[in-house]
């Protein structure tokens, strides 16, 4: 019989009715009805070609067949419960696994880990670069960070306020030529003059900090950047789709740990 094919809600019905040698009892662990235990028992009688259980006057007896198994299927369930277990401890795992931008990182990130790792000395951080669109299973991710419109079919948080803002060095004039970047939500006039690309929209800050020109960027970067004193803002937030997500599929947001981190991180956002 193949693996996929093992009648398991029948021989959880043997193992407990085995036990008790009680239909009646077996049901009350098992919450369902005696009827269904007889229908589970009957079912897999059919399907092994044995039959598991006879009558008495003393009440149920297992049958030799039924017996010589028996000690193999208990064996099999307190292997599942171990597997289990394994596959829960890893939920309590105090290492995280995190794709993000690099700028991203630099600009709103990283502090905020440090702060949580404070909280809790225990945990480890495994920080991958790049814009999030990692495999999660590849990759044995529990949460990515985006700069997109959206988070799609993940669950998400969003980080930060959406939208951009143009940042120019302090001694750089309004009308200075655009740099660019991958990803930015470029307009007709940033991309008709745009002598200066860069790889992403932190390296477009720190451009436009040194004088090469002026970037429209991420609205938290550009905000991060000015309270620093790098760079200087030319205009009104400029609203958009597009900003920053924490992101993962349902089961790693789930996971207790990855719970308490985006609970810190969303007060953070908030």
């Amino acid at each position: 019989m193949k693996r996929t094919h093992l009648p398991l809600n029948g021989l959880r019905v043997l193992d407990a009715a085995a036990r008790h040698l009680s239909f009646t009892r077996a049901a009350d662990e098992l919450a369902v009805t005696p009827a269904a235990v007889g229908q589970q028992i009957r079912a897999l009688e059919d399907l092994l070609g044995v039959i598991l259980f006879r009558r008495t006057s003393k009440g149920l007896e297992l049958t030799d067949e039924a017996a010589a198994g028996l000690d193999a299927v208990r064996e099999g369930f307190l292997r599942f419960e171990e597997g289990v277990q394994a596959i829960r401890a890893g939920q309590s795992s105090h290492v995280y696994t995190i794709a993000c931008p690099r700028d991203f990182f630099a600009a709103w990130l990283s502090p905020r880990l440090a702060a949580f790792r404070r909280d809790n000395p225990q945990v480890r951080f495994a920080l991958l670069g790049g814009d999030g669109d990692i495999d999660f299973a590849e990759a044995n991710l529990d949460l990515a960070v985006r700069w997109s419109d959206g988070p799609g079919d993940l669950e998400a948080l969003a980080l930060g306020p959406r939208g951009t803002l143009v940042v120019a060095g302090h001694d750089v004039a309004d009308d200075a030529a655009w740099i660019t970047w991958p990803g930015e939500p470029a307009t007709e006039d940033s991309t008709r003059d745009a002598p200066v690309s860069v790889g992403d929209a932190g390296t477009a800050i720190s451009a436009a900090a040194a004088g090469l020109g002026r970037a429209r960027v991420p609205r938290l970067l550009a905000e991060a950047a000015r309270a620093a004193g790098r760079v200087r803002v030319l205009c009104e937030p400029e609203p958009g789709l597009r900003g920053y997500w924490l992101v993962a599929p349902l089961p790693q947001w789930r996971q207790k740990k990855v719970r308490a981190l985006v609970a810190a991180l969303q007060a953070e956002a908030d």
